[in-house]
Formats: C-alpha cells, structure tokens, sequence
C-alpha cells in the first residue's frame, strides 16, 4: 500500500456494534465506513504484517472491535472480540484503508479462495468482558 497524505487527521471515531462498523471522518471532511474484519484483517501489527511477508488472516467474518484506545493525537489502538489489540491504526493508515477499501478488499477475497480458507468462523469463541 501507498503512504496516505500526513494532512489526514481523524476528527471523529464513531463505532457501530450492531453493523460492526467503524465511521471514520477526517479534518477535511471527508468520511468513511470501515468494517470491523476488514480492519482486522489488514491489522497493522507486526503478527499480521508479518516481518517482510503478510500473513493471511482466516476466519474473522463475524470479528467485532470491542474497544478503542487512543494513542496521542495520531493513532488508535483497537481491541477486537478474538482476542486481537496489537497494532496501532495511524490516521494515515485509516486513510489508506478508507480510499483503498475497495481494491484492497478483492484482492483479499482472491488471496482467501487461491487459500481454499474462509472468512468463517471455524469455532465460535469470543471474550466478554
């Protein structure tokens, strides 16, 4: 992925249990909706990133973020329903993810079929606080 402009900065986080969507609105104006699998599955961590080589993430349709956690005034970090709070979201790595959601959503839908994975759950577990 590309290195998204450093003028994006978040202004307001609103997120959405029941669809599981985060609404993202940045300084200049702009907004958008980013699903939570989706989030979880372009994780910025070092687990997810891999060091060199991503990691293809399975089984997180059903993923929901359980908290948000601000870090200073440029990221946030996200703690998913699997147990999932590596990795910290950047504005700049929102704002990739937002103008990028389409293309970057096919081509994991491709990576997961060339797999034969799936975005099902394999076992449901979730943690409850």
């Amino acid at each position: 992925m590309q290195q998204a402009s450093p003028q994006a900065v978040v202004t307001r986080l609103h997120y959405h249990r029941h669809s599981k969507t985060l609404d993202v609105q940045f300084s200049d104006g702009q907004q958008f909706s980013l699903p939570a699998e989706l989030l979880r599955v372009f994780s910025p961590s070092a687990e997810v990133r891999g060091h060199g080589q991503a990691t293809l993430v399975l089984h997180k349709k059903q993923v929901a973020i359980h908290s948000i956690v601000p870090v200073g005034h440029y990221a946030v970090k996200l703690v998913f329903d699997d147990g999932h709070f590596t990795g910290l979201y950047s504005w700049g790595y929102l704002r990739e993810l937002a103008e990028q959601q389409q293309q970057l959503w096919q081509q994991y839908l491709t990576q997961v079929k060339q797999a034969n994975g799936s975005r099902d759950d394999q076992i449901a577990v979730r943690f409850i606080p």
